[in-house]
């Protein structure tokens, strides 16, 4: 017998559980949002390219520009490429902030040697770092069309606050009203009220695992499926670990995770750095991604509002539940607490 129908056979027994499954518009929306993650790989594979071929001819631009693909980075390379030597001239295509803060940096940065075989590996990099951002607004537009297709008949809840919307620091996508349409699809839930939620991974999100979170019958299932619970994988001494894949909206919620461990005003934050302390990066950034995960599904299924109340919150919370230990234990070996 074949696997699929010792499958088949089990499902209709009902013995296997139910797996999510995109169809329509949004299994076509998912292959343009995969298709723009795999542009976007090969263009910063691109971009190291660049900076390999800048460093070979001992011009460190990448050492004094934070992304030698912005603005400035990209005027200098096409100045260069076009034939421009004179480290002034150079210069003074880069912003205005680079000029008034790094001026001597890059100047320095430019004494370097332009060898044809630097220069052609730095152009052959260049145009291929453009020819993938073509390729990504190609998918936006796409990405574009399919939202408005989506949201053809949808109308956004009265009183649903369309102000505002979280900066998308990296990798933004060129869609109109982004946020807007998310909220139509959600009914006017937002998941930019939880900590590290953009409009941007909130597509990811939804172009992965839908808009009916209710498949998932509980959070822990959800979690579960996501691949971010805690797993119970020793027995004495032997250890029981089996790996369960890594679906891709667990990974989503992992990089949310990571930016929120350097969060400065996050509550959060300061629980995945305190954890990281104990048990180390992999299982805080593990953990703080099924609090995210739990909070999204209860936002999109029952409607839960999150309120943020910062790092001091929680360190009040840490010192309250402290009290709590110092009195239990004060009870238990009979011994009054006196505060100094």
């Amino acid at each position: 017998m074949k696997d699929c129908q010792w499958i088949q056979q089990l499902h209709s027994y009902g013995l296997l559980n139910r797996c999510y499954v995109s169809e329509g518009l949004l299994k076509e929306l998912r292959s343009y949002q995969r298709l723009r993650e795999d542009h976007l790989r090969s263009a910063s594979m691109h971009i190291q390219h660049m900076q390999k071929a800048l460093i070979e001819m001992n011009i460190r631009l990448p050492e004094v520009l934070s992304q030698i693909h912005g603005a400035s980075g990209k005027a200098l390379i096409t100045a260069i490429l076009s034939g421009e030597r004179d480290r002034y001239k150079l210069l003074a295509l880069c912003h205005k902030k680079i000029k008034d803060k790094k001026s001597e940096e890059v100047l320095k940065a430019l004494e370097g040697h332009y060898t044809p075989h630097g220069l052609f590996a730095l152009e052959q990099a260049y145009k291929a770092y453009l020819f993938y951002q073509g390729q990504i607004l190609e998918c936006d537009r796409k990405i574009d069309s399919t939202l408005q297709q989506i949201n053809k008949d949808k109308q956004l809840p009265p009183g649903t606050n369309t102000g505002n919307r979280k900066p998308i620091r990296h990798n933004k996508p060129q869609v109109k009203d982004l946020g807007g349409h998310l909220l139509k699809i959600f009914g006017g839930r937002d998941a930019t009220r939880l900590p590290g939620f953009t409009d941007y991974n909130w597509l990811q999100l939804y172009t992965e695992i839908g808009a009916d979170l209710s498949q998932w019958s509980t959070e822990k299932r959800f979690a579960n499926w996501l691949g971010v619970s805690p797993g119970q994988n020793r027995s004495g001494k032997k250890n029981k670990s089996k790996s369960k894949g890594k679906p891709t909206a667990g990974q989503i919620f992992k990089e949310m995770a990571c930016g929120l461990l350097n969060s400065k005003y996050i509550g959060w934050g300061a629980f995945a750095r305190r954890l990281r302390g104990r048990k180390g990066p992999a299982i805080a950034i593990k953990a703080t991604a099924r609090k995210l995960a739990i909070q999204y599904w209860r936002l999109m299924v029952k409607g839960s509002d999150f309120v943020e109340k910062g790092i001091e919150a929680y360190d009040n919370m840490l010192k309250e539940q402290k009290q709590r230990y110092l009195q239990k234990l004060a009870i238990e070996f009979n011994v009054d607490l006196v505060p100094i």
